[in-house]
């Protein structure tokens, strides 16, 4: 936790740097705690937003379900690092351990068991950790669909917060099941592209998910080293978005596409 007002003023603008003052002065932070390395907490901004923040030695890895597309950390991680700073938290990994190591098991298996059960997105969590199966782009675009159904009021005006489903993809990712994290990668472009017609606000966060999305897809079938074949259908994805009506997006998938051929021509 070795973090300073010096260093988070380096790592943002200096207007965000005072809103992040006023938002912690204000007693925006409704919750943080301490896991190990890893810090989270909830702010009240004009929503409530989720911020993640990892030290690794050196290294300090920010994230904010906010649509700030700024320069640097937005106002609601320049909070949370300052509240850090002025009073590191508790870290509750050593309470998780002292209990994890008197918990037998059985007792384990059951409150996971029925964890998952009350979690619909820690249950996606743990398969794409531990199973073998994946859901389909389809049950995946579903899901997608209905968050833009819930926030439609009729159309959406706030940042939908797409993090579970990136977590997914990296969770199989760690376990080089590329074709699996691929099919995540392509229900987000895919549903957020369809989806764009009800988007009436926050335009940057919904450009850099479809982008954030291709990037992942495009390196996930390349990690597969498919043959012509599986590689023209994997292309033939993002080709279809590029084609389709109104272009909104379709200079994003073009590009996308023009990208992974040219890295699989080089291979």
């Amino acid at each position: 936790m070795n973090v300073d007002e010096a260093t988070i003023q380096k790592r943002c603008t200096d207007a965000v740097f005072e809103r992040g003052v006023n938002y912690r002065d204000e007693g925006r932070i409704q919750r943080l705690a301490r896991f190990g390395d890893l810090v989270t907490a909830t702010v009240q901004g004009s929503n409530l937003y989720d911020v993640t923040v990892e030290f690794g030695g050196r290294t300090l890895e920010t994230q904010c379900t906010c649509p700030y597309d700024g320069s640097g950390d937005c106002k609601h991680v320049v909070a949370v690092l300052l509240d850090v700073a002025a009073s590191p938290p508790r870290d509750e990994s050593e309470d998780i351990e002292t209990v994890l190591a008197d918990v037998s098991a059985e007792e384990l298996r059951a409150f996971v068991r029925d964890a998952l059960a009350e979690n619909a997105e820690l249950r996606d969590q743990f398969l794409a950790r531990f199973g073998d199966d994946h859901k389909s782009v389809d049950e995946y675009r579903e899901e997608i669909g209905q968050l833009f159904e819930t926030h439609a009021d009729p159309v959406v005006f706030e940042a939908i917060d797409f993090s579970r489903f990136f977590e997914v993809a990296e969770q199989y990712r760690d376990r080089e099941r590329y074709l699996a994290a691929g099919t995540v990668y392509r229900a987000i472009f895919e549903e957020v592209d369809e989806r764009h017609n009800l988007v009436d606000g926050a335009y940057d966060h919904y450009v850099q998910t479809i982008q954030r999305a291709l990037d992942g897809y495009v390196e996930c079938v390349l990690a597969t080293d498919p043959d012509p074949e599986a590689f023209d259908t994997y292309a033939g994805v993002l080709e279809a978005c590029a084609s389709r009506e109104p272009p909104i997006n379709s200079e994003q998938f073009w590009r996308a596409l023009d990208n992974l051929e040219d890295q699989y021509d080089e291979r």
